[in-house]
């Protein structure tokens, strides 16, 4: 028998429930607004608090690389790598997909546009050779360093994502979810190796749908959306890679000392592959001096983060966090994060744009 009392706590649970879902939290801080561009990749350079901000090449188009100063966008390093080159060259960015700044300061930026289906978004109309190129740029003069260019990846087939820098090792650590594999760069000679491709901790859950807001996430060709291994982190001494496919629950990591260690098989390698906690849906990693893992967490629209005890915490819940996407820790205390809204848009929404304007890159203080 349902009594009065219990009627009138089950409607303050839902009502609280509401609340909570349509909450503004004063934690959140804006950093920057966008208008209609939308923001993807985020580094932060951690000793001078330095923000970067990359877009992607789709219309309306204004920089693919960006410093944030006094809330503003600011060309990097220059107006002229930013211009959209008549054919693809070493010298302009192609598709800005991700960056990073290293603990030696240098920001490193991922130009990555898969070949034809190879993109976790679908058909990018690429062709049949996709094109790849990690730019080197020194902080100090803001001056190119040096540009790699992958040799041995199958560029007809890989769909480079995410990239994290062991300055200790002189590797780059990269996410490939078309090839569901890690991929090992070596900054010494710009070759490549291809690792626990296939394997259980960088594939997708055959399956596993992404449902918000009470809407499951399928494309406008009726293809629900799905990626294997994307976001990374490295931890600060680079001892520890964290990475995880976004259609799978748990969050895993590897000794970067394996990652390295080119003797090990495949069956080897993936035995030393640790189980860190159960997350569920994650956009982008990012691992700060304590090790906690951060991550964004769409159905919740909030920013969740593991701690080095294994517990998943909630840092902050806000009805403004849609689809956050990438990250970067501050000498501030504070984790910068960027929300591309991609479940908005009209690919997913049956031709309707639903996207909330200006699109902005946050900031939230991290746990003391």
């Amino acid at each position: 028998m349902i009594t009065n009392a219990m009627k009138k706590l089950f409607l303050t649970i839902i009502i609280t429930g509401s609340a909570m879902a349509q909450t503004k939290s004063s934690q959140l801080e804006e950093v920057a607004q966008f208008g209609n561009n939308q923001p993807i990749g985020v580094a932060v350079q951690t000793s001078t608090n330095r923000v970067f901000v990359s877009f992607p090449h789709n219309e309306p188009f204004l920089y693919a690389v960006t410093e944030i100063i006094d809330g503003k966008r600011i060309p990097y390093p220059n107006e002229e790598w930013n211009e959209i080159p008549k054919v693809a060259d070493a010298k302009h960015y192609n598709n800005a997909q991700d960056m990073y700044a290293d603990d030696k300061g240098y920001l490193w930026v991922l130009d990555s546009k898969p070949a034809g289906g190879a993109s976790v978004f679908g058909d990018s109309g690429q062709g049949k050779q996709g094109e790849f190129k990690l730019i080197q740029f020194d902080l100090k003069t803001n001056k190119e360093v040096k540009t790699y260019f992958f040799s041995g990846l199958p560029k007809d087939k890989s769909g480079l994502n995410d990239v994290r820098v062991d300055t200790g090792k002189q590797l780059a650590y990269l996410s490939d979810p078309a090839l569901k594999a890690i991929v090992v760069l070596d900054l010494k000679t710009d070759t490549v190796r291809v690792v626990l491709q296939n394997d259980k901790s960088t594939t997708a859950t055959p399956g596993y749908n992404l449902t918000i807001d009470g809407k499951e996430m399928i494309d406008d060709k009726g293809k629900p959306f799905s990626s294997n291994v994307n976001g990374i982190a490295l931890t600060k001494d680079n001892k520890y890679f964290y990475y995880k496919p976004i259609n799978h629950d748990n969050l895993y990591r590897i000794e970067t000392r394996y990652l390295a260690d080119a003797k090990l098989s495949a069956a080897e390698l993936s035995a030393k592959v640790e189980t860190v906690a159960s997350a569920g849906v994650t956009h982008g990693l990012e691992c700060d001096a304590r090790g906690n893992i951060y991550y964004g967490h769409s159905p919740s629209h909030s920013i969740k983060y593991v701690s080095p005890d294994g517990n998943v915490n909630t840092l902050v819940a806000d009805e403004r966090i849609i689809w956050p996407d990438s990250f970067g820790v501050g000498s501030d205390g504070y984790l910068y994060f960027s929300c591309a809204q991609l479940n908005r848009l009209p690919k997913y929404n049956k031709e309707e744009n639903r996207v909330e304007y200006p699109l902005r890159v946050f900031r939230v203080k991290m746990p003391k």
